[in-house]
């Protein structure tokens, strides 16, 4: 008798080709699709070490060049341009060029990305796809170098965590302060290896950018990846654009997790993680006050359409504070095009924000935005560890769009709800 399976457990049965899996199990898999940036260097370095000429399946790879653009260092350009030849040879089915947006994003708004499908990148953010349905694993880029020499890897089946969302956010509370509750809650290694699974009446209220900020925060727990359930509002994201077919996989009623979370989101505040640590949330109140010098917005996390809706909602008619910097960088030129058009990137440039090309650059402290010593940044980014943004000597906190909007304005941590919006 088969095993009753959750969501993963079946989509990892299916890529290995078994009727059931279990958790600890160790499996060879082919993945459906995989995608990297400008890391893929060293797997181009692995796959030519290995020997390998030809690519597996590359109608089922992408690349997209995300962290290091606009490149300001002869290194990096020659990456690229080796990076771009080694894709055009081998035929990728795509080849997101610099400035196109930032790759988690750009797979999920390319239909790249889709229910039920195993999705393996080079980078510890790809569990953003668990909000259309998928699994999706990060990679090391010499692993990602040899699936492309073989088209197969293995893993270990995870257990799963069931986590249930209960209740209705309440005004001026996102989905970004109730991952900062919950990564406060479990600790930067409480989901070590393991599934979040979402549950529960709250996930249908939910857009897929909100399930999209949960998901791409799972890493921040050390978690394997998480997933939410495909159903209407997937549906409607999703079949537009898809550019595969797929499945929708749920988990069976009686299926077996490692434990159970009840989140009541009713129950969350707006959140500000401290610096040093992610885990380090706290309710806005308690860091109100604290001076800045810098606001992000922007990251994998929080610069969709949505989230840049929310940030000039406050600004409109504001000015930014004249001590502080703020950047602006949306998930993707789409999103940027699209905030062109609404009219919210006006709201957002006459209030004083720099608006700067889509990527990673300033979240990952690689040539922009890098923060001088002693300096505070305030981002809706997910990670806050010393370096973060380029300087160990500065410091990091994490929060959600309208609390980055609202202190901006105010040059101090301000919960957003206190200004007349």
């Amino acid at each position: 008798m088969t095993r009753p399976q959750t969501t993963v457990e079946k989509i990892l049965a299916r890529a290995s080709g078994n009727a059931s899996v279990a958790p600890n199990q160790i499996v060879e898999v082919a993945p459906d699709f995989s995608y990297s940036h400008d890391y893929a260097v060293f797997a181009i370095d692995a796959f030519e070490q290995m020997g390998a000429t030809a690519v597996v399946a590359p109608e089922r790879i992408a690349i997209g060049l995300d962290h290091g653009f606009p490149v300001n260092n002869a290194r990096d350009a020659n990456n690229h341009a080796r990076i771009r030849a080694f894709a055009k040879k081998h035929k990728f089915l795509e080849f997101f060029e610099g400035g196109t947006g930032i790759a988690h994003q750009v797979m999920m708004e390319k239909g790249l990305v889709t229910p039920g499908a195993l999705v393996l990148a080079s980078d510890s953010h790809t569990p953003s796809g668990g909000a259309v349905g998928a699994l999706a694993i990060g990679t090391g880029e010499t692993e990602l170098g040899f699936m492309w020499a073989t088209g197969r890897t293995w893993l270990k089946v995870p257990e799963t965590i069931r986590v249930i969302l209960t209740g209705a956010l309440q005004r001026g509370v996102l989905a970004k302060d109730v991952m900062l509750s919950i990564v406060g809650r479990m600790g930067v290694l409480g989901g070590g290896y393991k599934m979040l699974e979402y549950q529960g009446p709250a996930v249908k209220t939910l857009t897929v950018s909100e399930r999209f900020t949960f998901c791409n925060m799972s890493a921040e727990i050390g978690a394997k990846s998480s997933i939410f359930p495909c159903d209407e509002v997937t549906e409607a994201f999703v079949q537009s654009r898809a550019r595969f077919p797929y499945a929708a996989v749920s988990s069976d009623a009686d299926a077996v997790y490692a434990r159970e979370l009840t989140i009541d989101l009713a129950s969350i505040e707006p959140m500000v993680a401290l610096p040093g640590r992610e885990d380090r949330g706290v309710p806005v109140g308690e860091a109100e006050g604290r001076r800045i010098n810098q606001v992000f917005i922007g990251s994998c996390t929080n610069a969709r359409t949505d989230d840049l809706a929310i940030a000039a909602a406050i600004l409109r008619n504001r000015k930014v504070h004249p001590d502080v910097r703020l950047l602006v960088v949306p998930a993707s030129r789409q999103v940027g095009l699209d905030i062109a058009l609404n009219g919210d990137l006006a709201i957002l440039l006459e209030a004083g924000a720099t608006l700067m090309p889509s990527g990673c650059a300033v979240c990952a402290g690689a040539h922009q935005g890098v923060l001088g010593d002693g300096e505070v940044c305030l981002s809706t980014s997910n990670r806050n560890m010393p370096g973060r943004m380029g300087n160990k000597n500065a410091e990091i906190m994490l929060c959600s769009p309208a609390t980055a909007a609202a202190s901006a304005v105010t040059g101090v941590v301000t919960d957003a709800r206190k200004l007349n919006t």
